[in-house]
């Protein structure tokens, strides 16, 4: 029986991931690796506005897992069930991305004809507050001469949170305007954050009503 798609999943579990106050960020199947429990892996992405919860996350993948079994969309297949929270390295594509990411270092692509900042297309900078007006305040210049400009968000092309190992300057920070509430200090995550939050059920057998 063929898998279900990314946009089938996702329009099978939203509703239930709304429902847990989460954010539904993504969803991805594939085929799993060599060793694993069963032949594919279905990944859901979910965020929200406060720190990971654990067992949050394990019961929404419990949930998820029943759900997705009742759908029947896969048959007789074995799958494997991954829910988990984005990591670093995390492209920002909404409003909301870029509230998160408050605090964070981020790579910046401007969009062809956007106005350069500091005549450069594609800077490094920390994300400050999101204005009314969609756009966002950015702190460039790093830890020895920070300053902020003002981006509107449709004037950039791409832009992706990256790793830190080293805690940002007190001046650049405070131009950030501190760390969007629950989330973790840069530079002072665990190595493995890369995927935090995240849950996997064992594999699971899809029943064809």
């Amino acid at each position: 029986m063929p898998m279900p798609t990314e946009e089938r999943v996702s329009q099978l579990v939203a509703e239930l991931v709304a429902r847990r106050g989460f954010d539904l960020e993504g969803v991805a199947i594939a085929a799993a690796g060599n060793g694993e429990p069963a032949p594919v892996r279905v990944k859901v992405t979910v965020d929200s506005d406060g720190p990971a919860d654990l067992d949050a996350i394990a019961a929404l993948s419990r949930d998820l897992s029943e759900l997705l079994d009742a759908a029947g969309d896969f048959g007789e297949s074995a799958y494997l069930l991954e829910v988990t929270t984005p990591g670093v390295e995390r492209p920002l594509t909404t409003e909301r991305h870029w509230r998160r990411a408050q605090g964070r270092k981020v790579r910046v692509k401007l969009a062809d004809g956007a106005e350069r900042i500091e005549g450069k297309a594609r800077f490094d900078a920390r994300v400050g507050k999101l204005a009314d007006d969609a756009a966002i305040a950015l702190v460039i210049g790093g830890k020895v001469k920070p300053h902020r400009v003002h981006v509107p968000l449709a004037d950039i092309a791409e832009a992706v949170v990256q790793v830190e190992f080293n805690a940002p300057g007190a001046a650049e920070l405070e131009l950030a305007g501190g760390i969007a509430p629950g989330r973790p200090v840069p530079g002072e995550e665990p190595a493995d954050l890369a995927a935090p939050g995240q849950h996997s059920d064992t594999p699971t057998e899809g029943v064809a009503e």
